[in-house]
C-alpha cells in the first residue's frame, strides 16, 4: 500500500525519528571501531590482516546483501525487514562484545553486516512510502544528515569509550539504541510493501557477492602475501570474472537486481565513481590514521578520535548541504532513478 496516494500518515514525523534512530546505530558503527584497533590488536593478538577483516567484514556483508535485503523488504513488508535487521544487528553486537578471539569478532561483525543490510534500505523505503511528495525531500534530508552525524561522532565516541571502559562497550552501546527502536517501531512505523516488487535475483546476488568477496579478500591479503602470489592473482581474476558475469546476467534477466543500463548515463556513472573513490579513500585513511596517531605519535584513543573528526564532520556538512538544496519539486514529480532512465 502506498500511503503517498492517500491521507498522509498522521504520526509520520515520529516515524522519521524512529527511522533516524535505526539509521544512526548502523552509521555510527562504520567509524566507532577504528580508534579501538590498537586495543584489539593487543587484547586479541590480532594481525594486521585480521584488523582489516574486523573492519571490512561488516561493510562487505552489508554491501553484498543490501540490494537483496531491500527487495525482501519490498516484497514481505518493510517494517518486518526493519525489525529483523534490528534484531540481527543487536545479536551481532552482543556476540562482538563477548568475542574472545579475532576470528570470532570477524564472524560477529559479519552478522552485524546482515542486520545493517536490512535496516538501511527499509528505513528509506518506509520514509518514501510514509511521507507525501511535497515533504519527502525534507524528510530525506534529515535522514541523510543523521547518517553523516553517525560517521562524524563515531571516532570520538569510540575513543571516549576505549579510555573509560572495556573495548566491548563499543558494541554494547548499540543495544540500547536497538531496543529503543524495536519498541518504538511497532506503534509508530506503518507497515508497507510493494505488490509489484520483482522476484529475487538469486543468480545476481550470488555473482555480485562472490565477486566482491574475492576482490576484497585479495586487496586485504595482498600486502602480506604479495601481489604476485598465485592465490592473490587467482582471487583478482575470479573477482573480475564474477563481476563481468554479474553485469552480463543483469543485462539480460527480465527482473534485474541492479539495472546496469543506468551506468550509460554519464552523470550517474561519474557520481557513483566519485562516491566510491571518496569513501574508499576516507575509510582507508581513517583505518591508518587512528593507528598511526596512537601507536606512533602516542595520542590516546580519545585524542585520535578528535583528530580525525574534521574528516567525518566535513562529510556530514556536505550531506546536509546537498540535501538542503535538493529540489523538492523534482522529488514530487519523479523518482530520481526514473529520471535517469528517461534521459
Amino acid at each position: 500500500m502506498n500511503r503517498n496516494e492517500e491521507v498522509p500518515y498522521p504520526n509520520r514525523w515520529w516515524t522519521l525519528v524512529v527511522l533516524c534512530l535505526s539509521l544512526l546505530v548502523i552509521s555510527l558503527d562504520n567509524t566507532i571501531l577504528n580508534v579501538a584497533l590498537p586495543t584489539l590488536e593487543r587484547d586479541l593478538h590480532a594481525t594486521s590482516s585480521q584488523l582489516q577483516w574486523i573492519v571490512d567484514a561488516y561493510m562487505l556483508v552489508f554491501a553484498g546483501l543490501l540490494l537483496t535485503a531491500g527487495a525482501l523488504g519490498d516484497r514481505f513488508g518493510r517494517r518486518r525487514a526493519l525489525s529483523f535487521g534490528l534484531a540481527v544487528f543487536g545479536l551481532g553486537s552482543a556476540l562482538s562484545a563477548m568475542a574472545g578471539s579475532a576470528g570470532m569478532l570477524i564472524a560477529s561483525r559479519a552478522l552485524m553486516g546482515v542486520g545493517g543490510a536490512f535496516i538501511m534500505p527499509s528505513t528509506l523505503s518506509i520514509l518514501t512510502a510514509t511521507f507525501p511528495a511535497h515533504e519527502r525531500a525534507k524528510a530525506i534530508g534529515a535522514w541523510a544528515a543523521v547518517s553523516g552525524l553517525g560517521i562524524a561522532i563515531g571516532p570520538v565516541a569510540g575513543g571516549w569509550i576505549v579510555e573509560h571502559a572495556e573495548w566491548s562497550w563499543i558494541f554494547l552501546v548499540n543495544i540500547p539504541f536497538v531496543i529503543a527502536a524495536l519498541l518504538a517501531q511497532r506503534p509508530l512505523v506503518p507497515e508497507s510493501s510493494d505488490p509489484s516488487a520483482p522476484r529475487l535475483d538469486v543468480p545476481g546476488f550470488a555473482l555480485s557477492t562472490g565477486g566482491l568477496v574475492a576482490l576484497v579478500w585479495a586487496i586485504i591479503e595482498a600486502p602480506s602475501r604479495g601481489w604476485t602470489d598465485p592465490r592473490i592473482v587467482g582471487a583478482i581474476a575470479a573477482a573480475f570474472a564474477l563481476i563481468a558475469a554479474f553485469v552480463a546476467w543483469e543485462r539480460h534477466t527480465p527482473e534485474p537486481m541492479l539495472d546496469v543500463r543506468l551506468f550509460r548515463n554519464r552523470r550517474f556513472s561519474a557520481a557513483s565513481g566519485a562516491i566510491t573513490l571518496s569513501f574508499f579513500a576516507m575509510f582507508g585513511a581513517i583505518f591508518f590514521l587512528t593507528q598511526y596517531l596512537q601507536m606512533v605519535l602516542g595520542n590516546s584513543a580519545f585524542e585520535a578520535g578528535l583528530r580525525v573528526l574534521p574528516v567525518a564532520f566535513g562529510i556530514s556538512v556536505a550531506i546536509g548541504v546537498i540535501f538542503g538544496i535538493y529540489p523538492a519539486q523534482a522529488a514530487a514529480k519523479m523518482d530520481p532513478i526514473e529520471a535517469l532512465r528517461h534521459e
